[in-house]
């Protein structure tokens, strides 16, 4: 009877010390995954970036991160507040393509587009070749959540975003100097300035590109979203619209695979619906982030002849990052509020 009783009591102490650290373990694992990630395209093209101004875009990036948890740990935040909060931080910065940052269009406009699409319902709405909006994704999130409509464009975009209270500006918000100055050398390096053709006979480095801004993250309840903001190709024809501001082409998000933002030649991402493309091996083929997304973009992508990187979350936290060519620019957020940066150089 004696001996029965220390064996119970050693079962007992067994079980207690295997459970503590099972949830230990848990505990380890979710305050490493990552909740939010953001990237800003490929602003750091081949080293074309002078230290302190990767140093000033690095502050930008973690102040998007910070914004973005901030949204994230209100009571009832969700992923989708965290991908636009942190959105709006790199659109209000003028160091990225996007918002105040944008590119000329060749008749020196900024034509504004952006996304932003839920993983669990599937709700997603858009905005393309908006020009007096502050925040493209704020209109993107009016859209989906105001309107039975995915993607608006141009002025009827402009004036459902003012008719629901998204702030607008004056065009002139968006000029600065170093977009114009870098319109004008690429059109003096054109070979036709008068179409800038995007076809295979007069393509443009990906660092005419500049590339876009996006954000995925994860909330509590374990619900995905994805978003992208972008000015588009320097010196693009007007009218022109890439990947970002078209769902499944450079964002998607599906709870039961991954969520994803994009940035590269947009042209190539519609074609393949690279961000599709990529939650749908995770999804039917049950491939991890890293195997779906170096399938996509090192693979697919490549042999295509585009060039681009791709953020990509699932919903446990995992994060993978990849891209074809250098300085993809990202920047993660974990559950324990470590933050990385990086220029992909």
């Amino acid at each position: 009877m004696i001996r029965r009783l220390r064996w119970a009591i050693r079962l007992s102490v067994a079980l207690v010390l295997f459970v503590g650290q099972a949830t230990a373990s848990q505990a380890e694992d979710k305050t490493g995954r990552v909740v939010l990630a953001i990237h800003g395209g490929f602003a750091v093209h081949h080293g074309s970036v002078t230290n302190q101004l990767e140093s000033q875009m690095r502050a930008s990036l973690e102040e998007s991160l910070r914004a973005g948890r901030a949204a994230l740990d209100k009571p009832n935040g969700t992923s989708l507040d965290a991908v636009e909060a942190a959105i709006r931080v790199l659109e209000d910065s003028s160091l990225f393509n996007a918002g105040k940052g944008a590119v000329f269009t060749r008749e020196g406009r900024n034509e504004l587009d952006a996304s932003l699409i839920d993983g669990r319902t599937k709700k997603a709405g858009a905005v393309a070749c908006v020009t007096t909006i502050r925040n493209p994704i704020a209109a993107a999130r009016a859209v989906m959540e105001k309107s039975n409509r995915v993607l608006l464009v141009g002025r009827g975009a402009e004036e459902f975003a003012a008719r629901n209270g998204v702030e607008t500006v004056n065009p002139v918000y968006f000029w600065s100097e170093p977009r114009w100055k870098e319109l004008l050398e690429y059109l003096k390096k054109a070979d036709r300035p008068d179409t800038l053709s995007r076809s295979a006979g007069n393509q443009a480095p990906l660092s005419d590109e500049l590339g876009t801004v996006g954000a995925v993250a994860l909330d509590r309840s374990g619900n995905l979203a994805a978003g992208a903001s972008t000015g588009g190709l320097n010196g693009k024809q007007p009218g022109r619209v890439g990947d970002s501001p078209i769902i499944g082409a450079g964002t998607y998000a599906d709870n039961d695979a991954c969520a994803v933002s994009s940035s590269g030649q947009g042209e190539f991402f519609i074609r393949y619906a690279v961000a599709f493309d990529i939650v749908s091996l995770m999804k039917y083929k049950g491939f991890n982030v890293e195997t779906a997304a170096n399938e996509v973009i090192q693979n697919k992508l490549k042999r295509a002849g585009g060039s681009g990187g791709v953020i990509v979350l699932d919903a446990k936290g995992n994060l993978f990052v990849t891209a074809n060519d250098k300085g993809f620019c990202t920047a993660t957020i974990t559950d324990a509020g470590a933050i990385t940066v990086s220029f992909g150089k």
